[in-house]
C-alpha cells in the first residue's frame, strides 16, 4: 500500500546500491562533510537491494527511502534494478537516482525511460559532490515521497 507522509515527516532512509568500496565510501563522507543524517544503507548490487526492498530478507525494509545507485554492477545493474522496481506494483514509485561514471546515451536513455528522478556523473560532480548531496538533501526535505509498505513475502 502507498500513500503520501506529511511534509513534515523526514524520515528517509538512503539506499545505496553501489559495488566500488572507495565510491561508497566517498559517498558516506559527503553525506557527513554536507550533515546529511538520513541513515544510509548500502548494497553491492541491484539483487541484493531489490531482496531487501521487496522484504525478502531478515531486515525489514524502510517505508520512505530514496536509491541512490550506479549502474555497472556484478549480478544485477542499476538499470536492471530500476527496470524491476517500475514492473512491481508496490515498489513502482521509488525515488531513483542513477549515480554513474557511465556517460553512455544508451544508459542515460534507459534510465530516463524508467522514469528516473535524475542521472549524476560522478566525474562531474567532482569537487562539486558536497554541494550536490546539500542539494539532494534540500530536495527530498521540501517533496512529498510515497510510503511503500511492503509486506515480508507479499507484493502489495
Amino acid at each position: 500500500m502507498s500513500s503520501c507522509q506529511p511534509a513534515g515527516h523526514r524520515d528517509i532512509k538512503i539506499i545505496l546500491v553501489e559495488d566500488d568500496d572507495g565510491d561508497a565510501k566517498a559517498i558516506h563522507r559527503a553525506f557527513k562533510k554536507a550533515r546529511i543524517a538520513n541513515p544510509l544503507t548500502r548494497f553491492k548490487n541491484g539483487s541484493d537491494a531489490l531482496a531487501y526492498l521487496k522484504g525478502e530478507t531478515d531486515r525489514q525494509p524502510p517505508q520512505q527511502f530514496i536509491v541512490l545507485s550506479d549502474i555497472n554492477m556484478p549480478r544485477m545493474s542499476g538499470i536492471e534494478l530500476v527496470e524491476a522496481l517500475r514492473d512491481d506494483p508496490a515498489l513502482c514509485r521509488t525515488l531513483f537516482f542513477v549515480l554513474t561514471t557511465s556517460d553512455d546515451e544508451r544508459d542515460i536513455s534507459a534510465a530516463y525511460s524508467n522514469n528516473v528522478a535524475g542521472y549524476i556523473l560522478k566525474s562531474r560532480a567532482g569537487n562539486m559532490f558536497i554541494e550536490l548531496m546539500s542539494v539532494m538533501d534540500s530536495f527530498w526535505r521540501y517533496v512529498e515521497l510515497p510510503v511503500i509498505d511492503v509486506r515480508r513475502g507479499s507484493h502489495g
